[in-house]
């Protein structure tokens, strides 16, 4: 959890505000998650992620566009017969904090997790 805030902190998409009476808040949750390393070479890492509740917002009040970060299939099936056919080598990488590294246009309230409440 405190890796998680760091990343938040450093990359500048948390700041402790106070509250404003007149401006929506959403909530929040920690999400826990065990990923399992390679067998044999690397270790269980615990994870923590804290996620806006997102759902709770309304399109054209509190957000005007939906954007994932996820590849789409379709570009996969053209990169991968291409690295085959040009003879290439493949790598993989995992971005650790993708999700804080996007811009938003909107100001999004989120309320304090419980675990930091004790910070204000």
């Amino acid at each position: 959890m405190e890796e998680e805030i760091n990343f938040l902190y450093k990359n500048e998409t948390l700041e402790l505000v106070k509250r404003s009476a007149n401006k929506r808040v959403v909530g929040c949750k920690w999400i826990f998650k065990v990923k399992e390393g390679l067998t044999g070479s690397e270790p269980k890492r615990f994870k923590a992620r804290l996620l806006a509740k997102g759902y709770a917002q309304k399109e054209g009040v509190d957000f005007k566009e939906v954007f994932s970060l996820v590849v789409k299939h379709a570009s996969i099936r053209v990169i991968l017969p291409l690295i085959a056919v040009q003879d290439m080598e493949l790598d993989q990488l995992d971005v650790r904090t993708a999700f804080l590294h996007g811009k938003l246009q909107e100001e999004i309230l989120m309320s304090q997790p419980e675990r930091y409440k004790d910070f204000e």
